[in-house]
């Protein structure tokens, strides 16, 4: 093996460089533009729609449209793993780790069902974006106090018990580095109110994909991992914080075995079968 010469780094680096330029030109004046037009364009028309439709189902239908147009654009490859083991035709409270703001479309592609989502109440207080979350019967709360948010979480757990499945970001916001944050109890106190079984997910590859803070978008493998529900049978209020640790350190165990998964193809050799 012939040693690698300065000629050859310097064109390498120089290679490197121009295609991390390329890639924020495709994103500045292609992806970006597309993804706002499909924003204020479907975004209008679902809120429209709310005029005619109170019970959320038809914004939801324009979510899942919206979310294929954004992942369809960026061409991710997405893989998808424990969620035919989960009876989906019941209602539970679905707790994952956010990353990103493609998050979101990527639960609602591939979570086949109507869902609501437990949001921060800060989010209802931006023009358009909480009269929408407000209209599609998203629903607020105070993540660090679930008692400062009695009444938003006694929505919760009527909503679960009406057979509606909730999404929460537990950790209240997107991960600014990368890693699992703490998790707030708001959506675990809903869980074991309404004897509802949590679904521990974790999504990986998103971060990489579009940061905090940036408008470049670098594709990667994506992934959603779902595992078994947690039970919430006989537990009580004061359990709140026990279960809210035991479903952390399940999704950062599944979070570990994304990275593995991803490490594995990404050392694949070219000829083997996969690539």
């Amino acid at each position: 093996m012939q040693p690698t010469t300065q000629l050859q780094v310097e064109t390498a680096e120089e290679t490197a460089a121009l295609r991390h330029w390329l890639s924020r030109l495709r994103s500045y004046f292609i992806w970006d533009p597309l993804i706002w037009t499909y924003t204020i364009i479907l975004g209008s028309l679902s809120l429209l729609s709310s005029v005619f439709d109170r019970s959320g189902r038809v914004q939801h239908r324009f979510a899942q449209l919206w979310s294929r147009m954004i992942l369809g654009t960026i061409g991710s490859r997405v893989t998808v793993t424990g969620l035919d083991a989960i009876e989906t035709s019941r209602a539970h409270v679905y707790v994952v780790n956010h990353l990103s703001a493609l998050d979101i479309p990527l639960l609602y592609v591939y979570l086949p069902f109507q869902f609501r989502i437990l949001a921060k109440r800060e989010l209802f207080r931006y023009p358009f974006m909480g009269w929408h979350l407000r209209r599609s019967g998203q629903i607020p709360v105070d993540l660090e106090n679930p008692k400062k948010s009695i009444r938003s979480l006694n929505r919760a757990v009527e909503a679960l018990k009406n057979g509606m499945p909730l999404v929460i970001f537990p950790e209240g916001g997107r991960s600014e580095d990368g890693q699992l944050q703490p998790f707030m109890g708001g959506a675990f106190f809903a869980a074991i109110k309404a004897q509802i079984d949590v679904v521990p997910m974790a999504i990986s590859g998103t971060y990489e994909t579009l940061k905090m803070n940036t408008w470049h978008i670098k594709p990667r493998p994506l992934r959603l991992t779902v595992d078994r529900p947690v039970s919430t049978e006989g537990l009580t209020v004061r359990d709140t914080e026990t279960l809210t640790a035991q479903v952390r350190q399940i999704v950062s165990k599944l979070i570990e075995a994304n990275a593995a998964v991803h490490s594995q193809v990404a050392n694949q050799p070219a000829d083997e079968p996969g690539r």
